[in-house]
């Protein structure tokens, strides 16, 4: 296995002719996402980058017990890079809706107000369990981390022509307000743990790891330098790629960088 990821940028309408450094977009593409494709032997979780210029729809994501047979349900989280003045992301409702309202509100178009939006800042984090409703809006930067799934259930699209999935995604939403316990705001400046389980792990890493790290993030991980390099021999994974590491001790890290740091639980 190779340990730099290799990258796609998909194009999205809702994405972006420009991208901030170090990414640059091909030449009249709109770009909502950059991931890093898994490799074999290191394949149940997915980085990615998503920068928004419009909303993206209103939906939910299956858990691993009521997906579909053969495929992974999808938990995921976000940090946020940067966001313009006005950005917000929708989590979760504002008060619990039954079923019925859900569905409602999804063909009317009325459940955009109904979620719960939060305003976007750079250092914001947000854990998704799967089942939460969301939509992300427009003008913002940001790192997923999930679950490798593509399954996605739509419930509301602006009136956009893409297909949406009522049904599916009324039998997986969670139709209460996002848990508090869920999300927080970091220090671009300090390490912290993100996410401990029951899924994956996840860690923000300045400078080089400390000892303990490696016993927490025991044998292959996923690094992510969003600032400076790590190197693993004379390969280099730079700020904007993503790479899988043997073991966190293998790796040089930047004393100025920072890194985000992953692995799969279970």
């Amino acid at each position: 296995m190779q340990p730099v990821l290799p990258t796609r940028l998909v194009e999205k309408v809702w994405g972006r002719s420009t991208l901030p450094s170090p990414f640059a977009g091909p030449d009249g593409k709109q770009i909502g996402e950059i991931w890093f494709e898994p490799q074999p032997g290191f394949d149940r979780l997915l980085a990615k980058y998503l920068f928004t210029s419009e909303k993206l729809s209103v939906q939910v994501h299956p858990s691993d017990h009521n997906a579909p047979d053969g495929q992974r349900g999808k938990e995921e989280c976000w940090l946020v890079l940067d966001a313009e003045a006005d950005a917000r992301l929708a989590i979760g409702f504002k008060q619990s809706l039954s079923r019925d309202e859900i569905r409602a509100a999804a063909v009317d178009g009325s459940i955009e107000d109904l979620l719960e939006w939060y305003p976007a800042q750079r250092g914001d984090f947000f854990y998704l369990p799967a089942g939460t409703v969301h939509a992300i809006g427009p003008g913002i930067s940001l790192v997923e981390i999930q679950q490798n799934s593509d399954v996605t259930y739509r419930l509301f699209d602006y009136g956009r022509p893409r297909q949406l999935h009522l049904e599916e995604a009324l039998a997986v939403a969670n139709g209460e307000p996002h848990e508090p316990r869920f999300r927080r705001t970091i220090d671009f400046d300090k390490s912290a743990s993100l996410v401990e389980g029951p899924y994956f792990r996840l860690d923000y890493l300045v400078g080089r790891p400390a000892p303990d790290l490696a016993l927490r993030f025991p044998g292959p991980v996923m690094a992510m330098p969003l600032i400076g390099d790590v190197l693993i021999g004379n390969t280099r994974i730079g700020a904007g790629e993503c790479g899988v590491l043997h073991t966190i001790s293998d790796a040089l890290f930047a004393d100025q960088g920072a890194t985000l740091i992953a692995q799969p639980v279970g």
